[in-house]
């Protein structure tokens, strides 16, 4: 067996090549640690110019940003926007023109777009399309000329109306037919065409003795409604402009003519409208005293199954305005209710819904209601009246400026009221299949009832 530990001749002979290896490496040492230093700087180098490189391309790009201005920015955002209206114009004219041309066209129609119940106020718009009308294949195209004639070219003294967005013009044609004509003045040419279709959609689903008659149309020169009218013009005119002897069975005529036409509005029309603007100014007479509802401009759609709906902006006329959409902006039928009621006050008392004083006339008469002062509340110029329809009037006009819209009557019951007790609507049957709809002020004395009957039920549990 061998012996394999090292003897100590073996280590002596060894020793010299050992001390060579040491003396090699200590010379080479120095020169790999350069060359580790170098290998280092060199990829620092290159690092740095490729850092380098990406600041350059970053400063370039900065300054391709930079290069381009800000007022070129803005007449590009300029240049789109202007394409866009160039391109609704062209929209708008061409309707136009195919509506100058075709007397049979269908149209779009709008329905206010607000949340069923009280989901906050909503500042949307939507079209809906409907599928009903055509234009009235009688309804005629005036020609300018034909209503500059007419009106005397638009002079003041034909004026007879006039509101936020239109001018409401008393002629007479060749024939010798008086008209009203309508002509739109506020607006954006985009916002004027879409109020006259507007204002078209509703006129064509209304068809009562109590509502306006269209019988035509003008598109030259600006937009124009024309109406059919008596010598006897508006009612306004003849209250308080004219100041014509007005006999109280004509009076009393007008408020039983226009409560008919807002039931139907109301309750019996194709759809369910609110007018929003009715006053003096807005009912035309014929030459038997026949109220007719005129000036949809400001008429809204109110699907059956919402109880209300709410804007933002404010139109109108101040005096008329009923207390929860002046300040809350809620509109439904109530809000008519309350307007019809200041019309019989007007009626009454031959006063302006806001005289030049700026006083209101409901503030005005309310405490005189309260008292049953009927002797001050009566206009002097009448000579005679019948007490009885006058107290049906005032009963009925006390009901209807109630601030509170639980408190005031449906048009269905203000007829009942101006007619009397013994008074049966005809279609009486069909009333009560045609159930009315429900309104924001049903929700609220719904939710009163409910609370008071839960206020009353807990405070009995606790006596037991």
């Amino acid at each position: 067996m061998n012996d394999q530990r090292l003897h100590p001749e073996r280590v002596g002979k060894c020793w010299p090549l050992h001390c060579v290896f040491l003396l090699t490496s200590l010379l080479l040492f120095p020169f790999l640690c350069w060359g580790l230093v170098l290998q280092a700087f060199a990829m620092e180098v290159a690092g740095d110019s490729k850092a380098s490189s990406s600041w350059k391309m970053a400063k370039n790009v900065r300054k391709l940003l930079e290069k381009t201005p800000k007022d070129e920015a803005v007449s590009a955002r300029d240049k789109i926007s202007e394409s866009k209206r160039s391109r609704a114009r062209s929209h708008w004219r061409s309707f136009l023109n195919r509506f100058t041309k075709n007397s049979v066209i269908r149209f779009p129609s709008l329905t206010p777009v607000m949340s069923k119940r009280s989901r906050g106020k909503s500042q949307s718009a939507r079209e809906n399309v409907l599928a009903v009308n055509t234009f009235n294949s009688s309804w005629k195209n005036f020609s300018l000329v034909e209503l500059q004639n007419a009106t005397k070219n638009f002079h003041h003294e034909n004026l007879i109306g006039k509101g936020g967005y239109a001018e409401v013009y008393k002629g007479r044609l060749k024939d010798g037919q008086f008209i009203a004509i309508k002509r739109l003045t506020q607006g954006t040419p985009e916002e004027r065409v879409m109020s006259f279709l507007h204002e078209l959609g509703i006129i064509a689903h209304v068809n009562h003795p109590n509502t306006a008659k269209l019988i035509g149309y003008g598109v030259q020169g600006g937009l124009h409604l024309v109406l059919q009218l008596s010598p006897l013009g508006s009612l306004g005119s003849l209250l308080h402009v004219t100041k014509s002897k007005l006999e109280w069975s004509s009076r009393y005529k007008i408020a039983l003519g226009t409560a008919d036409g807002l039931r139907y509005l109301h309750e019996h029309c194709q759809r369910r409208i609110i007018h929003r603007d009715i006053k003096a100014d807005n009912i035309l007479l014929t030459e038997d005293f026949e109220p007719q509802i005129c000036d949809f401009g400001l008429a809204k759609w109110l699907p059956k199954q919402w109880t209300h709906f709410n804007v933002t902006k404010f139109e109108g006329t101040f005096g008329y305005f009923a207390p929860e959409y002046f300040m809350h902006g809620i509109v439904d039928e109530k809000t008519d209710i309350f307007s019809f009621g200041v019309l019989l006050l007007e009626l009454i008392t031959g006063r302006r819904a806001v005289d030049h004083m700026k006083q209101s006339l409901v503030v005005w008469a309310k405490p005189l209601l309260y008292k049953n002062s009927v002797a001050e509340l009566v206009d002097p110029a009448l000579d005679e009246y019948d007490e009885e329809e006058m107290d049906r009037m005032l009963l009925t006009a006390s009901l209807c400026i109630e601030q509170s819209p639980v408190l005031r009557p449906r048009m269905n019951q203000v007829v009942v009221l101006l007619r009397g007790d013994e008074y049966k609507p005809d279609g009486a049957q069909e009333s009560q299949n045609h159930m009315p709809k429900r309104t924001y002020s049903n929700e609220i004395l719904d939710a009163a009832e409910y609370n008071s009957t839960k206020c009353l039920d807990e405070r009995l549990g606790e006596d037991q």
